[in-house]
This record gives structure tokens, sequence and C-alpha cells, in this order.
């Protein structure tokens, strides 16, 4: 049964791609939401019996899906998340390819769906390259556009690349020991374990946006508004983070992994939210704010507390989820996304209400589910080093900044307009999220923290008061450099808006030097290879005419001479025909005739000269019988 988790979203997703045109908005949303619903149902109960799937493919590969732990938490959240975001997009996505859009996000659940529930890196890479390849399609979905083509290949690229990390894993592990389940891993030593916590960490870090990776989420920005929504909520960013944290405790046992997870964590926490503190499009600023979210996942999970990472995973799934229905709604009505020419508060007051639990969630503020999980990672973080925890408090500083900015300008009270109102199902989707953001706040009772680590198997911290002290102050103080901000925004480069200049930074390292080699060598091969195939196509010319001159003159004569021979011998041969054949020819003619006319001498007509001849012949019978005797 653990199968059809998975195989239902695919094969719903492959049905309404196909289904029939005259199926309107309502059955499209209501079809694909009731197979996410049956796909969550499904997982539940497989999850209630720690079902488990083996499919053996032959020569010691096979096909393995777990639910327990963080997989049974990531397979219920994923269509849990999902519905809503689906049902959402059936009604504020135009009709043009709504179809191929429903088909492609039920069928992208799926594949999230194998991903999470995989128990050997086998199963987990070709979930991994299934959600890479439908993403693909989603952000590029306008395909028609020349920007949203490049803007998908733009996103493909670098987490394609990461991708190679996951083939250089699998490799690893199937080499040392021929397996590469799960619960195999731990028994990695030396090298061997380094390869695969380095393949590991590459494609996690690639595909949770991490830098240097991290512009390529800016580029998935070109996907419709509830791509994004469901790409960095709950499915493709989370995968990488989700990797980790279940392949901690496997990966913990190379000495650099913790260390290096955290620099590469922190480092993108503070760098995504200085970014999303300056942009001015909503859109990028939260994937910018996706970036540093899962950097703080990947502190908690460097430091050894992949259990609070995946509080944070669940808790960011619904408010980021939220926030962008909430402002595909705000852009629609202001006909743009920038978001200073908004201020929509009055103009649609059940959505900025709806967004702004989403972002006093972002804020961490008590008693949201995302302020707890916030505190569990800072207490982690200090557990680690007092240093790492400053850090990670002023990241999270940077996310109430942002997020009172993004509120402010987006939703803030601003002049009375007429503007396009969302749709009744647009609302409820944008409310369920918002249910779910608030209900979180029971993660606020006591003893949840022990709770938690045992349904997500991973280690939890308790949060001091003190810790909770400094995370309250870091977000009252982010929220005054946020307000301060939307009133008087401040001109930063391009360049730093930009994720402080890595993308032209590989442009000029990595994207120029490799185009100029790349001319480089089409140049020698002008030159040099060409030039020498050039050269041995003359040769070969040239002895090609040689032996036909020499032909000419060998072959050719002799072919002559056995002409001439023929002819020769044909004429003395007709001479012969001539003199010889033809005279024993009239010879024998002659005879012939003579032979006649002596014949017809001896018929006279008279009888007794017949008598007389027969006479004479019996006689010489008899003389010859007794000569013969």
């Amino acid at each position: 049964m653990i199968w059809l988790v998975p195989l239902i979203p695919l094969g719903a997703g492959t049905a309404l791609w196909c289904a029939s045109r005259r199926l309107h908005r309502g059955g499209l949303g209501a079809a694909a939401v009731a197979g996410l619903i049956a796909t969550l149902v499904l997982a539940a109960r497989v999850g209630s019996s720690q079902a488990s799937g083996e499919f053996r493919w032959g020569a010691g590969l096979e096909l393995t899906l777990e639910a327990g732990g963080l997989s049974l938490v990531m397979a219920l959240l994923v269509p849990l998340i999902a519905a809503p975001i689906v049902g959402y997009a059936a009604y504020h996505e135009p009709e043009r390819g709504l179809h191929r859009l429903i088909g492609l996000l039920t069928a992208f659940v799926g594949a999230m769906e194998l991903l999470v529930l995989a128990g050997d890196l086998l199963t987990l890479l070709i979930g991994w390259e299934l959600v890479g390849a439908l993403s693909w399609a989603l952000i590029g979905f306008e395909w028609r556009e020349v920007a949203a083509v490049q803007a998908a290949a733009q996103a493909f690229v670098p987490t394609r690349f990461g991708d190679l990390g996951l083939f250089l894993a699998a490799g690893a592990a199937f080499g040392s020991g021929g397996s590469m389940r799960f619960d195999a891993l731990a028994s990695m030593t030396g090298g061997r374990r380094d390869v695969l916590a380095v393949g590991i960490l590459l494609a996690a870090v690639a595909k949770s946006g991490q830098l240097p990776f991290s512009p390529w989420l800016f580029s998935a920005m070109a996907g419709p508004t509830p791509v994004s929504a469901l790409l960095h909520s709950a499915t493709m960013v989370a995968a990488g983070a989700y990797a980790l944290a279940r392949l901690q405790p496997a990966l913990a046992g190379a000495a650099w992994f913790g260390p290096v997870v955290i620099a590469i964590g922190l480092g993108t926490a503070l760098a995504g939210g200085a970014v999303a503190l300056v942009q001015d499009h909503g859109k990028r600023m939260l994937a910018a704010s996706t970036s540093a979210q899962y950097g703080l996942m990947f502190v908690a999970i460097g430091a050894g507390f992949p259990g609070a990472a995946g509080a944070h995973l669940v808790t960011q799934a619904f408010f980021k989820a939220l926030l962008f229905l909430a402002f595909g709604v705000a852009m629609q009505a202001a006909g743009t996304g920038d978001i200073r020419a908004m201020r929509l508060g009055r103009a649609l007051p059940a959505t900025a209400a709806l967004a702004l639990v989403g972002s006093l969630a972002l804020a961490a503020v008590p008693p949201l589910g995302g302020a707890w999980s916030k505190g569990a990672i800072v207490a982690a973080a200090s557990e680690h080093g007092p240093l790492l925890g400053i850090g990670v408090a002023l990241a999270g500083a940077l996310s109430a900044a942002y997020a009172t900015r993004l509120h402010l300008l987006a939703f803030g009270r601003g002049e009375r307009q007429r503007s396009a109102q969302p749709t009744r199902p647009e609302i409820v989707a944008i409310g369920v999220l918002a249910a779910g953001t608030i209900g979180l706040s029971v993660l606020w009772l006591p003893g949840n923290a022990a709770r938690v680590a045992r349904i997500s198997g991973g280690r939890v911290p308790e949060e001091s008061l003190a810790l909770f002290a400094t995370g309250i102050a870091a977000t009252v103080a982010g929220y005054l450099v946020g307000r301060a901000l939307a009133r008087k925004p401040i001109a930063v480069p391009a360049l730093y808006a930009d994720w402080l200049g890595i993308p032209a930074a590989s442009q000029l390292l990595i994207a120029n030097p490799t185009l100029a080699l790349a001319r480089v060598l089409a140049d020698f091969d002008g030159r040099v290879v060409d030039a020498g195939v050039g050269a041995a196509a003359r040769v070969g010319g040239g002895a090609a005419r040689l032996l036909a001159r020499r032909d000419t003159l060998n072959l050719d004569a002799a072919v002559m001479a056995l002409g001439s021979g023929g002819h020769a011998l044909a004429r003395f041969w007709g001479r012969a025909d001539d003199r010889i054949v033809d005279g024993a020819v009239e010879w024998v003619a002659a005879a012939a005739g003579a032979g006649g006319r002596l014949a017809r001498r001896l018929q006279t007509g008279m009888t007794h000269q017949y008598l007389l001849g027969i006479a004479v012949g019996i006689a010489a019978l008899i003389v010859l019988a007794r000569v013969w005797r």
C-alpha cells in the first residue's frame, strides 16, 4: 500500500493533464484536491502501521519506501500544503494551460512523496530527479515567453549540478558495502564516508538554495504564483534540508561535516536576510527569505539538532505558502509585483488580515509556531556556542525586519481604491494555510520539545528564558528596522540586491572564462585541427590522382593489349572458319549430292535388274560370313 502514496498523485496528475477541455475550473480543482486528500489519508494510514515496501530491481539494487519519523511527517506535510495551493491555482490562474498546470502540480506532489518516503539512496535519487524535472517544467510553464524558458534553465542548471553529488554519494555507498539503504550508511568509515557526506551536502546545498547556489531562487520566480508557493514551502527547496536532516546521524561521523554545514547555513541566513530586506518585488523578497529560513535549518542540523530543523521546516511550509498566495492576490489587484505601489490593506482587507498571520509567523512573534521553531534553532545554536547563537538571533532580527517591510508596503493602510477582488476559493485556500499557521501554536505547550523529538526522530533543545528574551528583543529590533525602511527606503547598489553580486561574480569568474576558453578551443580547432584535416585531405587527393594516372598507364594498357589479342584471335578464327569449317561442310554436301545421283541410276523400273541386284547382295553376304568365320 505504501507505493500508492506517490503513485496516486503521479497518476492523478497525468490524468488531469490529459483531461477533457470541457472540465471547468471547479471540477478540475476539485478532482486535484480530492487526489491530494486521498494521498494524505493513505500516508496517514501507512504511517500508523509503520509500513514499508521493497522492490528488488536486480544485481543488488532495490527500491525501498519507509514511513516513520521525519519521513512520515514530510509525507503528511506535502499533500497537506499542496491541497490548498492547487485549489487556489484552479481559480487564480488563467484558463489557458490550466489543465497542464494542475496536472504538473499534482504530479509534482507524487515525485516529492517518493523522495521523502525513500529508504535508500537509489529511491531518493529517482525522486530527486523527478522533482528536478517537474520543477523545470513548472518554472518554465509559460514556455511561449523566452524569459520564462531562460529562467527555467537558470534554475535547473545549478540544481542539476548539485544532483551530481547525490550520484557520487550513491556510488560511494554501493561501492562500500553493496547496499544503498539508509540504515547501512552509518557503517561507512574513512574516505568513502567523506565522499558520501560531500555528495549529499552538495546536493542539499544546491536544492535548498544555499550559498553559493542561492540566486537560482530568483529565477524560479518566473513561474506562476502557485508554483512558487509549492516549491518554496514543502517540496523542492525543502528536499535539501530534509535529506540532510534525515541522514544527519550517518553523516555526523565526518569531523568536518558539522562545522561546514553550520558555516553554510549561517552565511546563507544572514546573506538571505540582508538581500530580502532591500527587495522591492514581493516574490523576490519571499524567495530570499526562503533561502534564509533554510539556512537556519542547516545551522540546526550542523549543530546536531535535526529535530529542530524538522520543526522549522513544518512551520515555514505553512507561513511561506500563505504569504506567497496572499501576495499573488495583491499582485493581481495592483497589476504589479512592486510592493512600493501597493498598500492594499483597505482594498483587500480579508487578504491583508490573513497575510498578517504569515508575516507574524515569519517575524517569529509568539505564540505562533514559527516563533517556537525559530527559538529551538536559537537554542540549538547557543548550545553549540554563544557566538553562533548571536548570529542566529541576528538572522532572526533580519527576518522580522523584512517581514515587517513586506507587510507594511504590500498590505498597509493606503488610499481606498477599486481593485480586482479574490474569489472565494482563493480566500478559503489562504485561510486554510493561516489556520494551520495558527494551529501550530500548540508547539508552545509544555513538554512539546520532547514530543517533537520523538516524532521527528531528532534532538530538539529546550529554549531557556534568557534565550526567549533574546528572541523577543531581536524581533522587536527587526520590526523597528523594517518599519523605518518601509517609510524611507534606502538606495543600495544593484549588485547588492542581486544576491550580493554572486551572479555577477559567477559570470565574471566562471561563465566568461568558460566561454573564452570555448572560443580559444574553437579557434584552435579551426586553425590547427581543421588545418591538419585539410592537409590530410589534400595529401589523400594527390595520392588518389597519382594512383589514377598509374591506373591509366598500367591497367588501361593491359586492357588494350587484351582487347587487341582478342581481335587478332577473332580474325584467325574467322579465316579458319572460311577455309576449314565451311570447306568441310561444302565437301560433305557435294558427296551427298553425288551419292544421290548414283542412287537414282539404280531406279530403272525393270524387275530382272532388281532380282539380279538382290542375288548379288546375297552372294556378297555369304562370302563375308565365310571370311569372318
